[in-house]
C-alpha cells in the first residue's frame, strides 16, 4: 500500500475549523490512489467513542465507511453529523476566493449529489455545502455567497428536498443554477420520455414497473435490462432473455419496484462495447472519459482500461479529437439533449449506435467527474480534466456577474 501522505495535515483538528471536514475529493484522491485511510478511521472513531461529536469528523467518517463499502454505516454519521449543523466548508486552495459558491444538497452517499469537490479542487472558488433536510428548518443565516446551485441528484427521496430548494430559493437574489424542478425531471423513465422524438438519438423508453407487473412479463418483452429503482453503478442491473431467466433474477432480489428497457444492442464492428460519458457546462459538450469493454455492461472502472494501452490510446483519441470527432459527429442530437434537459450543469452517459445515431443511457447531475486517474498511465486526462473544469469554473464566474 502507497503512504497516506501526511494525513495527519488533513485531520479535522489540524488547522481546520470546526465545519471543515476534509472532504470527499481529498479522501476519495488518496484511496483511489492505494493510500492506508484505516489509521485516519481509527483515530476519527476513537474521538467518536470518547465522545466527541464534531460535525466535521462525523462527515469524514461517514465518507470513510462508504469508502471502505460500508455504506450503510457512513450514512449513519452522516446522519448523526446533520443533527448537529447542516453548512460545512470544503478545504479551500485560497484565503481570498474570487467566488462564494453555495451549494444545496441532499442527505445520502457519495454519488447523491453534484461532485462539486472534485470540479473546484485547487480553484480560487470557496464551496460551502448547505445539506437540506425536509422536516428540519434550514439554519436562520447563511454565509455570504454570490452563486448557489443545486447539487441534489434525481431519486424518490430527494423529491421533498428539490420541493424545499424551490421553496427555499424562491425569493433569493442571487442566480441559483440548476432548477430543482428541471433536476426532479431526470428519472430514468423521465429522461427517456422527454428525448422521444429526437433525430439522430436514440432513446430506449423506460417503464417503471411493480414486482408483480415485472413477473408478468411476456416473451414479446424479451431480451430487457431490469434495475431496481434508484440503483446505480450497476446494482441489481440485469439483462433478461426469457421469462425463466427473470425469474431467476427476482429470486435474487427483495425490492419491489423496478426500471425495465428493452436492451439495445450497441457493439462496435470489433465487437467492443464502448460508452461515453459527457458534462454539459451551459449547455456546450465536454469530453470526461470512455470506456471500452467486451461487455454491455460497462463501467470505467470494470472495463479494464488500466490493463490495456490501446483502449487508453482510443481514449485519448477520442478526447484529443472530441471537437470536431464526436461532438461534430452528434451535434444535433447533443444540442437537442441539452435544450431539453435544461439544465446549467448536467452529465449523460451515451454510445454509439452501430448506424452511427447516439444512444442516450441516461443524464444525471451527480454523476461523478474527476481527475483521479495516475498520470502515468493517463498523460492525457489531466490536460482533458483541466479543460472541464476551468469551462465550470467560468461558467460560475459568469453567470454571477450576470445583471
Amino acid at each position: 500500500m502507497a503512504p497516506l501522505g501526511g494525513w495527519e495535515a488533513l485531520a479535522p483538528e489540524a488547522d481546520c475549523e470546526p465545519h471543515q471536514p476534509i472532504g470527499v475529493a481529498r479522501l476519495a484522491q488518496l484511496a483511489f490512489t492505494g493510500a492506508d485511510l484505516k489509521p485516519l478511521w481509527q483515530r476519527l472513531v476513537d474521538r467518536y467513542v470518547a465522545g466527541d461529536q464534531e460535525p466535521a469528523s462525523l462527515m469524514d467518517l461517514a465518507t470513510l465507511e462508504q469508502l471502505f463499502g460500508n455504506v450503510d454505516g457512513g450514512l449513519a454519521f452522516q446522519r448523526a453529523a446533520l443533527e448537529h449543523r447542516r453548512l460545512y466548508r470544503s478545504p479551500a486552495a485560497m484565503q481570498m476566493p474570487a467566488l462564494r459558491l453555495l451549494a444545496l444538497a441532499a442527505p445520502g452517499d457519495i454519488g447523491a449529489n453534484t461532485p462539486l469537490e472534485f470540479l473546484l479542487q485547487g480553484s480560487d472558488i470557496a464551496l460551502e455545502t448547505l445539506y437540506i433536510v425536509p422536516g428540519s428548518a434550514p439554519p436562520e443565516t447563511l454565509p455570504p455567497f454570490d452563486i448557489a446551485i443545486v447539487a441534489a441528484g434525481e431519486s424518490d427521496a430527494n423529491r421533498p428536498v428539490h420541493a424545499e430548494i424551490a421553496r427555499l430559493t424562491s425569493s433569493w437574489r442571487v442566480p441559483v443554477l440548476n432548477d430543482p424542478q428541471r433536476v426532479a425531471l431526470l428519472s430514468r423513465e423521465g429522461v427517456a420520455s422527454m428525448m422521444q422524438g429526437v433525430p439522430e438519438l436514440v432513446a430506449p423508453m423506460v417503464r417503471r414497473v411493480d414486482r408483480r407487473a415485472l413477473e408478468r412479463l411476456d416473451a414479446s418483452n424479451f431480451p430487457i435490462i431490469a434495475r431496481p429503482l434508484d440503483s446505480h453503478a450497476g446494482h441489481g442491473l440485469a439483462r433478461i432473455e426469457t421469462s425463466e431467466a427473470l425469474a431467476s433474477y427476482l429470486a435474487g432480489r427483495t425490492e419491489g419496484s423496478f426500471y425495465v428497457a428493452p436492451f439495445v444492442d450497441y457493439r462496435g464492428a470489433d465487437g467492443l462495447y464502448r460508452k461515453y460519458r459527457i458534462a454539459f457546462i451551459d449547455r456546450a459538450p465536454y469530453a470526461c472519459h470512455m470506456a471500452i469493454a467486451d461487455q454491455w455492461m460497462i463501467y470505467y472502472l470494470n472495463a479494464g482500461m488500466r490493463e490495456s494501452a490501446a483502449k487508453r490510446a482510443e481514449e485519448a483519441r477520442f478526447m484529443a479529437e472530441f471537437d470536431t470527432g464526436f461532438a461534430e459527429r452528434h451535434r444535433a442530437a447533443l444540442a437537442a439533449v441539452a435544450a431539453r434537459l435544461g439544465l446549467d450543469y448536467v452529465a449523460i452517459d451515451c454510445a454509439e449506435m452501430p448506424d452511427g445515431r447516439l444512444l442516450l443511457f441516461e443524464a444525471d447531475i451527480a454523476m461523478i467527474v474527476h481527475a483521479m486517474d495516475p498520470p502515468d498511465l493517463f498523460p492525457y486526462k489531466a490536460p482533458q480534466m483541466r479543460k472541464v473544469f476551468d469551462a465550470f469554473r467560468a461558467m460560475l464566474k459568469r453567470r454571477a456577474a450576470a445583471p
